[in-house]
């Protein structure tokens, strides 16, 4: 196998982290909760929509614009360990579980897609 093969073979088989992403806007104290299959890719997808004016999240999309981005803390909340059996792919009732664990932390929040 050749070098380009084994990379392309070694990105199938990675497992990006996933986990509860929080979006949470300092001077409300609100906090916005994302399941997330990657939690690096839900961060700079979310950044690039709330600068570019397009998250589908109005109330966090309005904090945005209101405080600015210096006034939001993005953290990864929890994570999600990959299941023992291959087979399993689909994680979504396992992250929905954690999110809704992760949002009694919290006195306002809302959840995001």
């Amino acid at each position: 196998m050749d070098r380009k093969s084994e990379l392309k073979a070694q990105y199938r088989h990675m497992k990006p982290p996933m986990g509860i992403v929080a979006f949470e806007c300092l001077p409300t104290g609100k906090v916005y909760l994302a399941c997330a299959k990657d939690t690096k890719a839900v961060i700079n997808s979310k950044r690039f929509q709330l600068e570019n004016g397009s998250c589908f999240c109005k109330n966090m999309q309005d904090d945005w614009v209101k405080h600015g981005a210096n006034a939001f803390s993005i953290r990864v909340l929890e994570t999600l360990e990959y299941d023992k059996d291959e087979e399993k792919t689909d994680y979504s009732a396992d992250l929905a579980t954690l999110r809704d664990l992760c949002c009694t932390n919290f006195n306002e929040w809302e959840y995001i897609k």
